[in-house]
């Protein structure tokens, strides 16, 4: 059994290297890594594409989820919708945005709601191996578990700054590893090994 205090520490360390990283900084590396993604993240016109609104120190993927929309992607953002799930709702250019919880904005209920083809996944710490450390309320383990179930298998792309690698994610059986991570020193597809 993995320790959740493991985890926790891992998490809390992460962060605050995200956390010193400058806001000047930030939105330098945050336009290198829509500019390292967005010819290399893989869909077809039409497909959807899940983004988020960073919040905290998060990287700004708006600028890559623009030029993934400019290359034809639907755009969607997570939303709350109670203390257990999170919905992905289509970005429509010009539509009006509610506060979704977590002090982000988003797509109201007359949205449509979407199953993403493709994930911009946020995270806390990540490893070469593709496994993820998240902000631990396991909204995104338990929307990927629900896609899953559906039997949709959406490209997972983990969003984060070099700063948040660490060695090794103590994963456990049920973590989904990520397909592909994005940081400011370029996109890296995750092989699988087995």
């Amino acid at each position: 059994m993995i320790s959740k205090a493991l985890k926790a520490k891992l998490r809390a360390e992460r962060l605050a290297a995200r956390d010193a990283i400058s806001g000047e900084s930030r939105i330098e590396k945050s336009m290198t890594i829509a500019e390292a993604g967005a010819d290399l993240i893989d869909f077809l016109p039409g497909q959807d594409v899940s983004g988020f609104f960073p919040i905290r120190s998060e990287v700004d993927v708006r600028p890559l989820m623009q030029r993934l929309r400019e290359r034809g992607a639907r755009l969607s953002v997570p939303v709350v919708v109670d203390r257990q799930t999170i919905v992905f709702r289509e970005l429509v250019a010009g539509a009006p945005l509610v506060s979704t919880g977590f002090g982000t904005f988003g797509p109201g209920e007359e949205a449509l709601a979407v199953d993403p083809d493709v994930m911009l996944v946020p995270l806390a710490a990540f490893d070469r191996a593709g496994h993820r450390i998240g902000y631990g309320a396991g909204y995104y383990d338990r929307a990927i578990a629900r896609l899953h179930d559906k039997g949709k298998r959406p490209r997972l792309v983990g969003i984060a700054f070099d700063c948040q690698e660490i060695d090794i994610v103590p994963a456990e059986d049920h973590d989904i590893a990520l397909d592909a991570i994005l940081t400011e020193s370029g996109f890296r597809v995750i092989l699988e090994t087995a």
